[in-house]
């Protein structure tokens, strides 16, 4: 068990919120790395437990789904028979595009099974029929059928890109250039002028700005699917409870009605601890559900 005084726990948290490694953290606090990284499992693994008895029934417009790569322990192609929890990994995101606060996340393999898991847990936390918009990765379209039957707007953005030729290390880390964007209606009548992932592919980039386990080329990689996983809990935490947008000047959290002030890392880091749900503003929060890190694949 953490015995650290709580001020020392706040730093740590804070320092790994601002995107720093766990070896930073450690130079910056003095805190001995595995004393940190049980504490980030610990935290994350509560907010996402925070999270998910937080933000539901709630009334969201548009939104906006798209998945972000990263990787546990070494790249897909070493990774060796029965490690199933080493290579690729994405975490998909559900976001608010009117009020940019995550909805929904799941970290999972990039497949129907996670796909369809994640946009249930999204129909589950919306009351309304919103207006939804992914990219062109084809399970998206079962997977809103079963969740959302005939109660969505569903369109996809799908992006061609231009071949990239040679082995040029500026192009080898990122996709080829954009070359054409088209807009297909699957159901409904969504509005054309708001079919855009814009705003979520915004919030990847601050993802991987924030959370250094998904900056690319460093070694700050996660090792354990476990540590990833709380990792993504407690960025989509403190993403939609502290911190301030700059469009909304307030939290994505108060924005959507959930929360009616700017949470502090300490607040933060003792309502994880402590498994204490706030109350949304203005209504009643039925019981949650556990999840552990995060939806696993297959719910």
């Amino acid at each position: 068990m953490n015995i650290l005084p709580i001020e020392k726990q706040v730093q740590a948290i804070a320092a790994l919120t601002e995107g720093c490694s766990i070896r930073a953290v450690q130079r910056l606090t003095g805190i001995h790395r595995d004393t940190i990284m049980r504490l980030g499992v610990r935290v994350g693994e509560g907010c996402a437990k925070l999270h998910d008895g937080m933000m539901r029934d709630l009334n969201v417009p548009i939104l906006e789904l798209d998945e972000i790569w990263s990787y546990v322990g070494k790249k897909q192609k070493n990774v060796k028979l029965g490690e199933t929890d080493k290579g690729d990994w994405y975490t998909f995101i559900g976001l608010d595009a009117t009020n940019k606060a995550i909805v929904s996340y799941l970290t999972g393999k990039r497949s129907a099974g996670a796909t369809q898991a994640f946009v249930a847990d999204l129909r589950e936390r919306v009351v309304n029929r919103p207006q939804i918009t992914s990219d062109g990765f084809s399970p998206y379209v079962d997977a809103v059928e079963l969740a959302f039957g005939a109660d969505a707007d569903f369109a996809q953005l799908i992006k061609h890109y231009a071949k990239v030729s040679g082995n040029e290390a500026s192009r080898r880390y990122s996709p080829g250039h954009v070359v054409a964007v088209e807009s297909q209606v699957v159901a409904g009548e969504p509005d054309k002028r708001r079919i855009s992932t814009s705003f979520v592919e915004r919030q990847n980039l601050t993802l991987r700005m924030q959370q250094r386990r998904f900056t690319r080329l460093t070694n700050g990689f996660s090792k354990k699917l476990e540590n990833h996983k709380a990792a993504v809990g407690l960025y989509v935490a403190h993403y939609n409870l502290c911190r301030v947008h700059e469009a909304h000047r307030i939290t994505p959290a108060m924005a959507l009605g959930v929360t009616d002030h700017i949470w502090s890392i300490g607040e933060l880091v003792e309502s994880a601890l402590s498994g204490e749900i706030q109350e949304p503003v203005g209504r009643k929060v039925g019981g949650f559900r556990v999840i552990d890190g995060g939806l696993n694949e297959g719910g």
